[in-house]
């Protein structure tokens, strides 16, 4: 594929800019020089025919010229061609070398109709192939077929086997001293197209510098954007891994620990039941085997990332309920709840805080507070759902946060909600959490 030079920006100046525009200016330039040449040349075969010098003219010349008016015209027509090949864009290198005969032949045919007193129509195609980005040999080749076909338009070699009318031919119809000034007059324009071509090649390599410039600054600018995004990752990666880590420490302190304190609850009462009423101890035992199984699969699920084991087969109401029918078979523990809202609208991530702050608060209750009752309330308000876990254990003047109160509070607020407790008269859990589906029953 080929392509124009890339924009070139640097400290805010337009640099590819520049050797457009002076392009743009050498097109303009020669266009100058061709209709300088063509109506000059309309003006003199005018005057050989209206002063009657026509005969001499011709014996000069050796040939018929064409109409006075067909010179400008032809002469502007193939420019425009050439203008219009100059514009097109190539994608491939047999595009650009059929582009480039074609340019030959369009130059070939402006030179005859100027008489070949005008050649600096090769620099537009030099100018025009330095524009694309290619290697250096395909350049190089290029730039050889360039300026051999210079030489051969500069050498007689196509303006003899042409029979072409030389330009100080025509011109002889002016005083010698003017055609002398006319022709200065043309060599100092094509001089000028030359140094127009030169600052043009100048500003073209000083913009291909810049943007090589510009490449190797946004390179490495990309490398420390790298590494600073290696150095985001590895930080997020750490993050990540304190946060499942805290997760887990989390749902193994709920789960576990929730079982275990049902565990060491039913084997106290067992010990004190064993003597006076072994076949209460054995039913006792059985529920302690259950919770401690409960136990296990909520342990292997949390390790998995998954949320409670009841919830994975029931309605959040229900896996309560199971969680304090599993309780109070284990601990012995009196245990009331009242639910005046429906629970079965949550989310996934909102059943597993629910059912996580109930189960750490009975876990609390029995655990620290040594509670022989405990009294939950769940209920709707201003669209807000409200947990209350009351218990009549020993409660405490200054509550100290422990784990267990900690995780509450993280789970809480993750959903946007907070959480309030208190000691007085046994202990006080008070949980919000703002509901998610809106004003519905």
């Amino acid at each position: 594929m080929l392509e124009k030079a890339a924009p070139v920006r640097r400290d805010f100046d337009r640099m590819d800019q520049i050797p457009e525009m002076v392009f743009r200016i050498l097109q303009m330039f020669n266009f100058l020089i061709i209709l300088y040449i063509t109506l000059l040349s309309c003006h003199a075969l005018w005057g050989y025919v209206h002063e009657g010098t026509a005969l001499d003219f011709l014996l000069l010349a050796g040939r018929v010229p064409p109409l006075n008016w067909v010179i400008p015209v032809s002469g502007l027509l193939f420019l425009g061609c050439l203008e219009i090949l100059l514009s097109v864009e190539c994608n491939n290198h047999p595009e650009l070398v059929s582009k480039l005969i074609l340019e030959f032949l369009v130059v070939i045919a402006i030179s005859y109709v100027t008489g070949f007193g005008y050649t600096g129509m090769v620099v537009l195609l030099l100018a025009d192939i330095m524009r694309y980005t290619i290697d250096w040999q395909k350049r190089a080749m290029y730039i050889l077929a360039v300026s051999v076909f210079s030489l051969m338009m500069n050498g007689n070699v196509l303006q003899r086997w042409m029979h072409v009318i030389p330009i100080d031919v025509v011109w002889s119809y002016y005083r010698a001293d003017h055609v002398a000034r006319l022709l200065g007059t043309l060599n100092i324009m094509n001089m000028i197209n030359i140094y127009v071509f030169i600052f043009y090649m100048v500003i073209l390599v000083l913009a291909q510098m810049s943007e090589k410039e510009r490449i190797l600054a946004l390179n490495n600018e990309l490398k420390r954007a790298n590494t600073k995004l290696e150095e985001y990752a590895s930080e997020s990666a750490r993050l990540a891994e304190t946060r499942e880590r805290n997760r887990l420490a989390r749902e193994i302190h709920d789960t576990l620990g929730h079982s275990l304190t049902g565990i060491i609850t039913g084997i106290e009462a067992c010990i004190m039941l064993m003597d006076i009423a072994p076949e209460a101890t054995k039913e006792q035992l059985r529920a302690i085997a259950d919770v401690a199984r409960t136990g296990i699969n909520d342990v292997r699920h949390s390790v998995k990332a998954l949320h409670a084991d009841a919830l994975e087969s029931m309605e959040l109401e229900d896996a309560l309920q199971k969680l304090i029918d599993s309780t109070i078979r284990s601990t012995g523990v009196k245990i009331s709840m009242r639910i005046t809202t429906d629970l079965s609208h949550f989310n996934q991530d909102e059943d597993d805080v629910i059912y996580r702050v109930v189960q750490e608060s009975i876990t609390n209750a029995i655990r620290h507070g040594k509670a022989s009752e405990i009294y939950i309330t769940i209920d709707r308000r201003d669209g807000d759902l409200h947990i209350i876990i009351s218990d009549n254990g020993v409660g405490c003047d200054s509550v100290t946060e422990g784990f267990g109160l900690h995780h509450m509070k993280e789970r809480l607020e993750m959903l946007g909600g907070h959480m309030e407790y208190t000691g007085n008269a046994g202990f006080t859990i008070h949980a919000l959490i703002p509901i998610r589906w809106g004003n519905e029953n």
